[in-house]
């Protein structure tokens, strides 16, 4: 009797790690495609990600740069002060989307062009991104809402 159970307990044990290694797996495999990472024009110019990875960029349209193509293709250039990343998107932009504004984007970088699935832009008058904002600050290019000068 004593070795049924302790066979059972066994198995039980081995049971409970493979499950837990299976939703683990499971766990990890969903969240792979969720993790975008935020990167500045800045780090995309000095070190560009491969084609393949899917990340967001973020900084302010550049001043003249937005350009209305046939249908709903747009392209501009995002920038921190210190690099600029051409971008293009197909879609319709955010109401509040204009030039020297901030702008947060999710896509792929193919060929030195960003290539947007999504826009973000800013909420209100003030809000920007804290991502947007650390990068804007560390070129030193950054203006805070109450129109301050820029902060190093």
């Amino acid at each position: 009797m004593k070795g049924l159970k302790k066979k059972r307990r066994v198995q039980v044990i081995i049971l409970t790690f493979a499950a837990l290694g299976l939703s683990t797996a499971l766990i990890g495999t969903a969240m792979k495609d969720g993790i975008n990472y935020f990167r500045s024009p800045s780090e995309v110019a000095a070190a560009p990600p491969p084609r393949s990875e899917l990340f967001r960029i973020g900084g302010l349209v550049e001043a003249g740069s937005i350009v209305r193509g046939q249908g709903d293709i747009v392209s501009f250039r995002v920038t921190d002060g210190g690099a600029s990343v051409p971008v293009t998107y197909a879609g319709i932009l955010p109401d509040l989307f204009e030039e020297e504004q901030g702008m947060v984007g999710k896509g792929k970088l193919i060929n030195g062009t960003f290539e947007a699935v999504e826009i973000l832009a800013k909420h209100d008058e003030t809000y920007m991104p804290k991502e947007v904002i650390d990068a804007l600050k560390a070129q030193g290019v950054y203006v805070s809402p109450d129109g301050a000068d820029a902060i190093n």
